[in-house]
């Protein structure tokens, strides 16, 4: 029965009845299947298979046939076991049964095919298998090549790869991977549809958990993109001009969500399994960097602030310094400087150690911010030494300011170990273009007006003598001097 064709060895209703013109058919329509055709007996013995078989594993059907076991003969050893469990499981059930394996071809080869399992009777009432099988090589091809894309964009390229030699399983467990990935993946087919994304895209763009992408278009997403995003109509033009420009690679692009959230896009188009030829598709990345970016932020600003009063620093100060003067150069205005360090507050470190000295430049620092105003600076330059920054100065603005600075530092009182102690403030004041051409001769021009204050008796301000000077006395609130020695 080995060598008889098919219409001998598996008499059905449709073919009951056939002429002999219809049998001589038979052939013919055999040595024109595509797919694979055969028929095994109840002990998974090979009574026929079709002339197909030679085209997918260079096995001939005459060598099929002559096989002692030919599913061992077609079957990769790794697909052997589950084929015949599968197999018998339909002739002990009835139940068909489809799956992917893989065949072994004559040269070593390996070939993907789909196999449909169904049990039929011969003419007897004896349980046969026919076996359908569909060659699914490009489809997995297909497949292999958007994971690897994915594997490379997530730098664990070897991880990848030893998924991708898996069967429907292992697929699962690196989708599974995917989704515990922070980065929001999504890969549009050549037609832009949504062939895949993972949960962190979904989270990204705030779409409902159980949302279903697949075989959406990407026009689609980008309406929805457009409320979420402070420059909606520019991420559009970004896709557009990549898609026009067919970049393999798409430089960085920021998005701004009206949330407050910072989204870096990226992609990369897709080749196929084989390297060659049009691209499948195109796979985009998306990072949420909002957490890096605040953080990224708090640092600068700690870099630019004192510890101990929060006030900004040196650094800042001449930050701010060059921008200002370059600002009242473009506007022809005036930059005012108010340089001071506190009288008195070397002997309170001395006697009362530096834990006191601290706690009066923390106090004397929030007491002189709450009189600073709007488009006044103040910071802490070291020690006990001081400076604002004034936009847009007038002279009568300038020493108005220091005398405020002065009272609020002299009317500050304090007590270490039941002893009264208080400071008092030396004060420069300088502005520029007046007394100065640039931001150093600036700063030098207050350092100096400060040491004429100092000279002239403390507790004063004076303006810099570059080209006029000036000083006046600044009285205390309660005419006292400070308890403390003067440095």
């Amino acid at each position: 029965m080995r060598g008889s064709p098919l219409v001998e060895s598996v008499p059905t209703p449709a073919l009951e009845g056939a002429t002999e013109a219809d049998a001589d058919l038979l052939p013919l329509i055999a040595d024109s299947l595509h797919g694979i055709e055969a028929v095994f007996d109840g002990a998974l013995r090979l009574l026929w298979i079709s002339p197909s078989i030679e085209g997918l594993s260079g096995w001939s059907a005459a060598d099929c046939l002559r096989a002692a076991d030919a599913l061992e003969l077609l079957i990769d050893d790794s697909d052997l076991a589950f084929c015949r469990n599968a197999a018998a499981q339909v002739l002990a059930t009835g139940e068909a049964h489809d799956f992917e394996l893989r065949l072994a071809a004559r040269d070593g080869g390996r070939r993907w095919l789909l196999m449909h399992w169904r049990r039929r009777c011969d003419g007897s009432g004896h349980a046969l298998l026919r076996l359908s099988a569909e060659d699914i090589q490009s489809r997995k091809q297909t497949e292999y090549a958007l994971l690897e894309t994915v594997a490379e964009l997530r730098r664990a390229q070897a991880l990848q790869e030893h998924y991708l030699l898996r069967s429907s399983e292992e697929r699962q467990r690196l989708a599974a991977l995917l989704n515990l990935i922070r980065l929001g993946i999504i890969f549009i087919d050549r037609d832009r549809r949504v062939l895949y994304c993972n949960r962190a895209m979904i989270e990204i763009w705030r779409y409902p958990v159980d949302a279903n992408l697949i075989g959406v278009r990407d026009e689609a997403l980008q309406r929805s993109a457009l409320p979420l995003l402070v420059d909606g109509e520019g991420y559009v033009a970004h896709i557009a001009e990549i898609a026009r420009s067919r970049r393999r690679e798409s430089a960085p692009y920021e998005l701004h969500f009206r949330d407050g959230r910072i989204v870096t896009a990226r992609s990369a188009l897709v080749a196929p399994g084989d390297g060659g030829g049009r691209p499948i598709g195109r796979v985009w990345i998306y990072e949420d960097v909002t957490a890096a970016r605040r953080a990224s932020a708090q640092l600068e600003e700690l870099a630019v602030r004192d510890p101990l009063t929060n006030l900004y620093n040196r650094r800042r100060f001449h930050e701010e310094l060059e921008r200002f003067i370059a600002e009242a150069s473009r506007r022809r205005v005036e930059v005012g400087l108010l340089m001071f360090d506190l009288d008195g507050f070397k002997p309170i470190n001395d006697a009362f150690g530096h834990q006191a000295g601290d706690e009066v430049l923390v106090a004397l620092a929030e007491g002189v911010g709450r009189i600073v105003r709007r488009n006044e600076m103040f910071f802490r330059l070291g020690g006990d030494e001081f400076a604002v920054l004034v936009q847009d100065a007038d002279p009568q603005a300038l020493t108005g300011l220091a005398n405020r600075l002065g009272s609020a530092v002299a009317s500050r009182e304090f007590r270490f170990g039941g002893t009264r102690a208080g400071v008092t403030a030396s004060i420069g004041i300088a502005r520029y273009p007046t007394n100065a051409c640039d931001s150093a001769s600036l700063v030098a021009a207050a350092d100096e007006a400060m040491y004429a204050a100092k000279a002239g008796g403390r507790n004063r301000w004076a303006r810099s003598a570059r080209p006029v000077g000036e000083s006046a006395r600044m009285p205390l609130p309660d005419s006292e001097e400070p308890h403390s020695k003067e440095d």
